[in-house]
């Protein structure tokens, strides 16, 4: 990796910082609302709430955002409760580590599963092609962790299965995958709602500035190829005499 690419992802990481509040896995339900878990157990019984309970944002979940690839990252699950809203959390949203590299998930609070988005979890396939099925399985104890080991290099989305329609869904970047070449970014599956489409395209968003895709683009504009208008001056002189004998010059642009 370049220094300037490097150092292009660290003046990203405050762009995608502010983007993050509003992203996929922080959708809340409302507290009380009935909503329910696969195999229909509540998913509120038992999770921490109240008004001492920690709410959403920086400061009381980090939202830890990535600027480089690294062998080995953990991802925080949770559930947490604000207001009147519970919310569903994988912290970071996105994150990125080199081919090899190991995501590990821990169970802070709540009952989640990470599961990719890949037919062998009977959902459409939002990873790399070649690339096997993987699932936690139910987590449901705090400081329960799971693991996975990505040998392929690519875009990698993946969801909490009984809170899909609440928005947690985050996604691991492996290496510096082509993202024109990523079925993740190019494919939005069908027969999911609205509400999931619009957290799959949040975090399309985000993974296309930690890895500076448009940046680029810019920074490649010539004056000539995008629209920068070239003037071009022609002078014509006109010379009067005013009767003192000075000469008025009339310069004109076309």
């Amino acid at each position: 990796m370049s220094h300037q690419r490097l150092t292009r992802r660290r003046l990203l990481e405050g762009t995608a910082g502010l983007a993050v509040a509003g992203l996929a896995g922080c959708t809340g339900a409302p507290s009380g609302s009935g909503e329910q878990a696969a195999g229909g157990t509540p998913t509120g019984e038992g999770e921490p709430g109240g008004d001492d309970q920690p709410g959403h944002g920086q400061e009381a979940h980090g939202h830890d955002t990535v600027s480089e690839p690294k062998a080995s990252r953990e991802v925080v699950v949770n559930t947490a409760r604000t207001g009147g809203s519970t919310e569903y959390h994988f912290d970071p949203h996105v994150t990125w580590v080199e081919p090899g590299g190991t995501v590990t998930w821990r169970l802070e609070s709540g009952t989640h599963t990470a599961t990719a988005y890949h037919p062998g979890n009977d959902q459409p396939r939002l990873v790399p092609e070649g690339t096997d099925a993987w699932d936690s399985g139910t987590m449901s104890e705090e400081g329960e962790t799971f693991e996975h080991t990505f040998e392929t290099e690519g875009v990698y989305h993946y969801l909490c299965t009984p809170h899909e329609q609440f928005g947690m869904m985050a996604t691991v970047i492996v290496g510096e995958p082509h993202l024109e070449d990523q079925r993740a970014l190019q494919t939005m599956p069908e027969n999911k709602p609205e509400e999931v489409h619009g957290k799959l395209e949040e975090l399309n968003t985000m993974v296309r500035e930690i890895m500076g895709e448009g940046h680029e683009e810019e920074e490649a504009h010539t004056e000539d190829g995008h629209g920068h208008e070239e003037e071009t001056h022609t002078e014509e002189e006109t010379h009067t005499d005013d009767g003192h004998g000075h000469e008025e010059e009339t310069h004109t642009e076309a």
